[in-house]
């Protein structure tokens, strides 16, 4: 029993017996039915990694359908008729008004989101577009390892392939306006597409990017961008004048992004690379404004229309990007900015950043600051982690791109003392007319007191001068730790109230001249990235039409900012076919504008069930998140069911030792979510959305389904607890239950594991995991159970494709995975106690492989049970020895009977856990 096909039809012949036995558990029967054949060697790890890998093809199948329904349609001539409907107005001014404002900002971010290996990236990525089948080479090949360079290589290629497409969406905009407006369309200057990274640049939670590595990565990307620049105007003529200006700055930008890659930790060699990026060179380029005027004035004169809209377009590309791959954002956490900004106006430590003192004093401090002056010397020698980023963005501007504004996203900033702060240090290194400061609100108090911030914020003087400089207020709206906190819905709901909130603070405020920039990072919805049902649900869950109204409805320009995370977001754009259809639908679906005159949502209007609902939601997630029993099964295998996919830590580093017992609040919010998943059970989406409407289920089900807001939570609630399993949130605890190891040789049917049954009966007869999970799935059965009863009064609009097919391949993984796990425990229970390394305790190496710490634990064994030996006949020694006699002998047995198999199934239960994040569409 180890094709796929009879391990599924195993599966639903056990499903059926749940009707008679209700608390059967059919996937932990299937696993126990797997392990009992293993033991006794009627399958192997073979015949399990044969059946993973037909489930792997399978889930990226799972992936390239959902990644090609998304953005459907891919061929080109389809996108640009769906793009020519969009271009049927009359009115120039409307024309140019609606396509000089970008539709989107796109920000190409990483954190560890790179599940998928290159490999799997392009089958999956081709499949969507050719509709090909994917082959079975790209699976069981080993994970390349995620390094920052990798993450910064895969960026820039997403972001190359959307300027393309961004590129053939300008030129199509510019045709049709040369043809409709044939003397006035030279007016036009298209923008519909802003493209950003903060890959190298994020400083928040990591201490491992350099200072230089920022540079050097400006630099290459700044090369890179001239290259491509140069590509574009050859095509257009070979012998442009142009090109003699651009080919060189190009090897220029080069030749310094290759001095910084260096190791410039020695003084001398960075005295070197920093006075031949400071040096005047005629081949250093700060600014394209005269290569943008040249363009455009050929253009106009150009009597060739192709030739004039090419020119146009290199011209629209250059003023998107400037002299980047584009605009890039700094982030650090407001405790830098805090310890920072009391070295200069707090050193005795006495002000209290939260208080009205502190905004006055800083207020102060902004208003007498004097610009100073900075070198690479000043910042290689500065240990302030903040001012550190402040004066590499100084000498970004000054040396290698002065007109790419640069954004400064402050993470955990809950006072509005805290932007000024950083207002303060701009304003120090004279950059305060290029930096957008934004807060991020994400945390439990950021969402809570967001309001007042914004109130308190827009209301200083200081800021509302540095706001009409830059000609925006821009703020960050983040959905993974808000999700990880207060549910995804309730977040949802509660940063479309911030934003609404922004709006408001802005009318009052007089601000209503400058754009409000907001970037939603989107975050997990049900895996992060995996919202599940198309592009526009994606888009208004980050940005609902309610919070875009109050914008509107105030006269405020809306620039809406996403996040396209890792390299399983930038799937979106791994191909030019992929990137074309991305933007096209976005371009269609407009994100950055609303009709004011909609009718109203009556889920804003009915606040009476509105409000108590999201409450009811918010404080049942709660609920788990300060619980001991979700703590304690969330954290119960550690991070062992994840793969490591990405360059930054998955526990936040400062709890690196905090090894035997881990808080749910060490874990980063991708991996709480990807846990949640590879427990079978998206907690964060679907938990509480049944609980708040109990007693009421008819009303608020119709309110529901009425709203088109409620239709949209609906339809990730439905997605997600479409592949939610409470049985497999059972049966992982099943896997610490001592009475079903002292069961499994009852009567004689496993006699050789008797031994090891035992043990482990006895390690885990104190061992609390078993209750723990028992009772998690109870309180998620109940919920469930009104969950149900709600969705019987609300219309199912988008059901899930394959639902039965998905399911029951999430069901064997899991099982298959469970089966692993017990060989793993048998394994690590059998080894036997004597050992060389006598300092080695065998609980500890037991306590590491059941929360599958399990790297750790091979190390151990590896210690205690070498295989080879220091030798006596190595030694040319003249004393003759009597000792050693002859009988040590390394541990090969060992190794082959234990150790080995347990890094083999551990190395199988991993890429397991890519297959179930593929079937729900989640990055990392």
């Amino acid at each position: 029993m180890t094709s796929v096909a009879k391990l599924t039809q195993r599966l639903q012949e056990l499903h059926r017996t749940t009707v008679e036995t209700p608390l059967f558990n059919p996937v932990f029967q299937l696993a126990h039915e797997l392990s009992r054949q293993m033991e006794a060697g009627e399958i192997s790890l073979d015949d399990l990694e044969a059946a993973i890998a037909e489930l792997e093809v399978g889930s990226l199948q799972e992936r390239s359908h959902r990644l090609s329904r998304m953005v459907a349609p891919l061929d080109e001539p389809s996108n640009k008729a769906a793009l020519a409907e969009t271009l049927t107005t009359d009115d120039f001014a409307a024309f140019r008004a609606r396509w000089e404002q970008p539709n989107l900002h796109a920000v190409f971010t990483a954190h560890p989101t790179f599940l998928l290996t290159p490999d799997q990236s392009q089958a999956v990525a081709s499949s969507a577009v050719s509709g090909d089948a994917i082959s079975s080479d790209v699976v069981g090949s080993e994970r390349p390892q995620v390094t920052l360079q990798y993450e910064h290589g895969r960026a820039m290629r997403a972001i190359a392939h959307a300027q393309e497409a961004r590129n053939a969406i300008v030129a199509q905009v510019l045709t049709h306006a040369q043809a409709t407006w044939p003397e006035t369309w030279h007016e036009l200057s298209p923008l519909p597409f802003r493209f950003a990274s903060w890959v190298g640049y994020d400083m928040d939670g990591r201490t491992d990017i350099t200072w230089s590595n920022s540079i050097g990565f400006r630099l290459s990307e700044k090369a890179e961008h001239l290259g491509m620049y140069v590509a574009e105007l050859e095509a257009i003529d070979a012998d442009h004048p142009l090109l003699a200006e651009l080919r060189p700055a190009a090897l220029y930008a080069a030749e310094r992004a290759q001095d910084f890659s260096a190791d410039l930790s020695d003084p001398a060699a960075l005295s070197i690379a920093a006075n031949r990026l400071t040096a005047s060179d005629p081949r250093k380029l700060l600014t394209l404004a005269p290569f943008i005027d040249a363009l455009e004035s050929e253009a106009a004169k150009a009597r060739d229309a192709k030739r004039a809209v090419q020119l146009k377009t290199l011209s629209a590309a250059m003023r998107a990007d400037g002299l980047g791959m584009g605009w890039i954002h700094f982030r650090v956490n407001a405790k830098q900015l805090h310890n920072a900004i009391r070295r200069r106006i707090d050193p005795d430590g006495n002000l209290d950043l939260a208080s009205k003192g502190a905004v006055v004093h800083l207020r102060r401090a902004i208003s007498d600051v004097k610009p100073r002056r900075s070198n690479f010397g000043a910042l290689a020698i500065e240990a302030s982690t903040a001012i550190r980023q402040f004066l590499a963005m100084a000498q970004i501007l000054q040396h290698i791109d002065a007109d790419a504004p640069i954004r400064m996203l402050i993470a955990e900033c809950e006072e509005p003392a805290t932007v000024l702060a950083a207002l303060y240090f701009a304003k120090l290194f004279g950059i305060e007319d290029k930096v957008d400061v934004s807060p991020l609100f994400e945390t439990e108090t950021a969402l809570e007191h967001g309001g007042r911030f914004l109130d308190e914020l827009l209301a200083e003087k200081v800021y509302q001068d540095y706001a009409r400089k830059r000609g925006r207020v821009a703020i960050q709206a983040g959905f993974s730790d808000a999700g990880r906190f207060v549910g995804q819905v309730p977040a949802s709901l509660a940063i479309e109230r911030l934003q609404g909130r922004l709006a408001q603070a802005m009318q009052e405020n007089g601000l209503t001249d400058v754009a409000a920039l907001i970037f939603n990072t989107h975050g997990e919805s049900m895996g992060r990235g995996a919202h599940p049902n198309n592009m526009a649900d994606r888009l208004d869950w980050a940005l609902s039409p309610w919070a875009k109204r109050r914008f509107a409805r105030a006269g405020i320009a809306l620039e809406p900012e996403v996040s396209f995370q890792g390299g399983d977001g930038y799937l979106w754009f791994a191909t030019p076919e992929l990137a074309q259809a991305t933007l096209t639908r976005i371009a269609c679906l407009r994100p950055c504008a609303t009709d004011p005159d909609a009718p109203k949502d009556s889920f804003y209007q009915r606040t009476d069930l509105s409000l108590d609902f999201y409450r009811a939601v918010k404080e049942h997630q709660q609920d788990h998140l300060a619980s001991a029993t979700y703590n304690r099964a969330i954290t119960a295998f550690g991070l062992g069911l994840l793969n490591s996919t990405g360059s930054r830590v998955s526990r936040r580093q400062s709890d690196l030792n905090a090894d035997r017992e881990m808080s749910l609040r060490q874990i980063r919010a991708i991996p709480h979510n990807s846990i949640l998943q590879q427990l079978g059970y998206p907690v964060n989406v679907i938990a509480g959305i049944g609980h708040a409407a109990e007693g009421n289920y008819e009303e608020m089900g119709t309110l529901l389904a009425e709203s088109p807001r409620g239709r949209e939570m609906i339809r990730l609630v439905r997605a997600a607890n479409a592949l939610a399993s409470v049985k497999t949130v059972a049966a992982y605890g099943e896997l610490f239950n001592s009475a079903y190891w002292a069961s499994r040789p009852y009567r004689g049917t496993e006699g050789h594991l008797t031994a090891a049954c035992e043990s482990l009966s006895e390690y885990l007869v104190k061992d609390d995991r078993v209750g723990t999970f028992r009772r998690l799935a109870s309180r998620l059965r109940v919920d469930a159970m009104k969950l149900h009863r709600l969705l019987e009064h609300i219309p199912d609009e988008a059901p899930v494709e394959g639902r039965e097919d998905k399911r029951r391949m999430i069901g064997v993984l899991q099982a298959l995975r469970i089966a692993l796990l017990q060989s793993m425990f048998i394994r690590a229970v059998s080894v036997p106690v004597f050992s060389r390394a006598n300092d080695v305790s065998r609980d500890d190496v037991l306590e590491m492989i059941f929360t599958l710490r399990v790297d750790e634990a091979l190390a151990q064994l590896r210690r205690a049970y070498p295989v080879s030996f220091p030798r006596i006949s190595r030694f040319d020694l003249t004393e003759p020895t009597d000792w050693p006699d002859g009988s040590d002998e390394g541990y090969e047995a060992i190794h082959r009977d234990f150790v080995d198999p347990i890094e083999r199934a551990h190395g199988l239960s991993l890429r397991v856990s890519t297959a179930i994040a593929n079937i729900f569409g989640a990055h990392g």
